[in-house]
């Protein structure tokens, strides 16, 4: 199965992605993390990628259908996809269904994580993700696990792009767009909206209960 989880940054998707990932044999795909490494990497794209995010905007649909084509497309992960926080906006839905029509593929489940404006701020403020094991946590609400976090503190990091003005920017830039995403999606069989603004266990818990039902 391919499975599709979006919503708002700060919504969760990357944890959710990696539970549902290491339960079901997915293969996880963010686009956040595809472009982070471009930008690790010191690529030209990588540069211009870590322009575009520094002014709280995101990367070109171009650029992230190019690197997502080459996942979708390999006979490693066909059929056992879980997009983290892709789609972005309607160009990169339909490209993405075109994609994976070519190449005989589908989305079985689609979940929105629905998320309020005041969670989003306190969520990414506080976000600090791990480089070792890609695992996300928060420096408010995870204090003792990332006292005892196994990789060690030297692999804990902060995202420049991780401060209010650059959150709300990205926030707000992220409803406008993804509202016609919700419009095209929103009717299909598959389509489950989640409250976001649970605890992560009771989120997992429903989405769970969704994919074995």
């Amino acid at each position: 199965m391919n499975v599709i989880i979006f919503g708002s940054p700060g919504a969760g998707k990357g944890t959710q992605s990696h539970n549902l990932s290491k339960k079901f044999n997915l293969y996880q795909v963010s686009t956040g993390a595809l472009l982070r490494n471009e930008i690790k990497n010191k690529t030209e794209i990588g540069n211009e990628i870590e322009k575009i995010i520094a002014e709280g905007d995101f990367a070109t649909d171009d650029i992230v259908n190019k690197l997502l084509k080459k996942i979708i497309t390999n006979p490693l992960y066909r059929n056992r996809i879980i997009f983290d926080g892709y789609p972005r906006n309607i160009s990169q839905a339909k490209t993405l269904d075109q994609i994976l029509d070519e190449d005989n593929q589908s989305i079985s489940y689609i979940f929105y994580l629905n998320v309020n404006r005041e969670i989003t701020e306190k969520r990414i403020i506080g976000r600090i993700t791990c480089e070792n094991c890609n695992k996300t946590f928060n420096e408010f609400f995870d204090k003792e696990i990332l006292n005892n976090h196994d990789c060690g503190e030297k692999f804990l990091k902060k995202r420049k792009d991780d401060n209010k003005e650059a959150v709300m920017t990205r926030y707000d830039t992220y409803m406008k767009k993804t509202e016609p995403v919700l419009r095209f999606y929103s009717s299909k069989s598959y389509f489950h909206e989640i409250d976001g603004n649970q605890k992560i266990d009771v989120i997992t818990g429903k989405i769970e209960q969704i994919l074995t039902v």
